[in-house]
């Protein structure tokens, strides 16, 4: 089972990009995926199958592609990622994904942050990505498969 906390808004814009630039039916063929319309990430307007944006943005993310088998069973947490990266989700049964719900807890005195939460406001901050093969740069800003 994969994990998406790596994958960014940039690397799903990216998985999108190559979605339009291929077409629908090449994109989910080349990747392995089949179409199956129940769970659909929206962007300006245009819909894209979930499973096949979030594989190959982990691919972006990871240089891993999340294949359909590694996503059986996580799409509901793959999907509340992506609307934490800022997009629309549906699930099966055509809503929208609702945000888990959080239990109700009494009212406690906390001690101030040190550090503020980052606000819904603010930006994601952008990795940076190699220009030749589009994979997230490691900390030294060199592509370990490039250089």
């Amino acid at each position: 089972m994969a994990t998406f906390s790596s994958v960014a808004r940039q690397h799903v814009l990216q998985a999108i990009e190559e979605y339009d630039r291929r077409g629908g039916d090449d994109f989910l063929a080349v990747y392995g995926f089949v179409p199956q319309g129940e769970w659909t990430l929206v962007h300006e307007g245009q819909v894209y199958d979930l499973p096949a944006v979030v594989g190959v943005a982990h691919r972006f993310a990871t240089g891993r592609l999340a294949t359909p088998d590694d996503l059986h069973g996580s799409l509901s947490s793959a999907a509340a990622i992506m609307r934490k990266r800022g997009f629309d989700v549906t699930q099966p049964g055509g809503g929208p994904v609702a945000a888990p719900a959080r239990a109700q807890r009494a009212p406690q005195r906390r001690a101030p942050a040190v550090k503020p939460r980052r606000s819904s406001s603010e930006p994601e901050r952008v990795a940076p990505v190699c220009p030749t093969c589009h994979m997230t740069l490691a900390g030294t800003g060199t592509c370990d498969y490039c250089a």
